[in-house]
């Protein structure tokens, strides 16, 4: 029954993701919702089986903390040269 909610997480985190294109930040809280939820399944998941060995566990979580800390950085910089976080500040040419 963890593992259905567990994916129920993942679908919502996606569909957020695809739907929700004006916010920086909100695009980067899906797909941290996404990896930690994959990292709790594959947890869940290797834990059962009697060679568990949580390398793929490790390799998720920092391949999840270097998203989150390009991400933040990302978000800051456009925070201070553009005043806020929306996306269509992106696609306006400066000529």
């Amino acid at each position: 029954m963890l593992q259905f909610y567990l994916l129920l997480m993942i679908f919502a985190s996606i569909i957020t993701f695809l739907l929700q294109r004006k916010h920086l930040l909100i695009s980067l809280l899906s797909l941290e919702v996404l990896v930690l939820t994959l990292s709790i399944l594959v947890m869940l998941n290797l834990g059962q089986s009697p060679n568990y060995r949580p390398y793929l566990l490790f390799v998720l979580l920092t391949f999840g903390a270097c998203e989150a800390r390009l991400g933040l950085s990302l978000l800051v910089t456009m925070t201070r040269s553009f005043g806020s976080d929306t996306i269509n500040l992106l696609t306006i040419s400066k000529c």
